[in-house]
């Protein structure tokens, strides 16, 4: 995909951040669209579809996390990459940042070099997204269909974000094996975008309340495996 047809949006309270961010993305040959607070954002995303959402956290009429969430449940923008681009920290603020749906978490201040690399890794994955994917896969009860970015389980549709499904159509990939921490992060999030150490745990536990925690089990020390029910004995 050429820079000039990549779309992204930019949301910040700042106009320092817009005009800066702003001008560094548009040097690149993005396009680049901008909004002040949580539901200007939603307004935007909808109007424009962006490729990728550079969203602020504490804002004024409606916050990071909710607009995050709100974008996470609407069918237009469920493959929208969205990443966080914020002053906040805190281990509990990149918690809920992934949780609400987000596919990274990165720390202002930052260097616009630095920022710019890790937008180009986090688009790479609009270039490796399957043109053809195979037909749906059955795996005991449950049936994962690729094409929708949803699973039915026992006949029932449960549709996750992006990130959670792509995590769990790894794990069903190869049913009882060990899928290492730095696999799942390297497959999953890219190699060059840095998440913190919670970030797998986050996604298995949303995982586990939404299909079952018996399908998921823990290598202490190693990472993650998905089982069938009855064969891991």
């Amino acid at each position: 995909m050429n820079k000039n047809d990549i779309k992204i949006l930019l949301v910040d309270d700042e106009p320092d951040i817009l005009e800066i961010v702003g001008y560094n993305l548009k040097n690149e040959g993005y396009e680049v669209y901008t909004a002040e607070n949580g539901l200007e954002a939603i307004k935007a995303a909808k109007k424009h579809i962006p490729h990728l959402i550079l969203l602020d956290i504490m804002m004024p009429e409606m916050d990071g996390i909710e607009a995050c969430e709100k974008i996470r449940k609407t069918k237009s923008l469920e493959n929208v990459i969205i990443a966080f681009l914020t002053a906040r920290g805190e281990d509990y603020s990149q918690v809920a940042g992934f949780e609400a749906g987000a596919d990274d978490y990165i720390t202002k201040p930052i260097k616009p070099k630095v920022l710019i690399s890790k937008i180009k890794s986090l688009l790479r994955r609009l270039k490796t997204e399957p043109e053809n994917e195979e037909e749906n896969t059955k795996i005991g009860d449950i049936v994962i269909d690729r094409d929708e970015y949803v699973i039915y389980k026992s006949g029932k549709k449960i549709e996750l974000p992006r990130k959670e499904f792509e995590l769990f159509s790894l794990l069903t990939s190869k049913p009882g094996k060990v899928f290492k921490r730095e696999a799942i992060l390297d497959t999953v999030w890219g190699n060059e975008v840095v998440v913190g150490g919670r970030t797998i745990d986050v996604h298995i536990r949303k995982l586990r309340e939404k299909i079952g925690d018996d399908y998921f089990k823990t290598v202490k020390g190693v990472g993650y495996k998905f089982v069938l029910k009855g064969q891991d004995k």
